[in-house]
């Protein structure tokens, strides 16, 4: 069984994993590293059930896995999971959540 099955963040963490920087342009040329710009959008693969109130209810995170959302430029802790490399954020670090366009808007 693969490591990143058996993780499971606790109270209000998010397992994230960035999207791909674009390696090539619109016209075809490849860039560099150097040059390739850090993306702060990611992909929700693991969620902990929330964070505790002082009343000791739960409150739950606010996405879910699959969600595509908006990280800020630092923060979390890196994780490497059989070669892959993943994010270990906060609820409250999430700056927002991409919605997929629907066709009838």
């Amino acid at each position: 069984m693969s490591a990143l099955k058996q993780f499971v963040p606790l109270f209000d963490r998010i397992l994230v994993s960035r999207v791909a920087a674009a390696t090539t342009t619109k016209g075809g040329i490849m860039l560099p590293e150097s040059s390739q710009k850090k993306i702060n959008e990611a992909v929700v693969v693991a969620c902990g059930p929330g964070a505790t109130d002082s009343d000791g209810d739960i409150i739950p995170v606010s996405v879910s896995v699959g969600d595509s959302v908006l990280l800020a430029e630092y923060g979390g802790t890196k994780l490497t999971f059989e070669d892959d490399e993943y994010l270990l954020i906060r609820d409250s670090e999430i700056l927002g959540k991409f919605i997929k366009a629907t066709s009838d808007s």
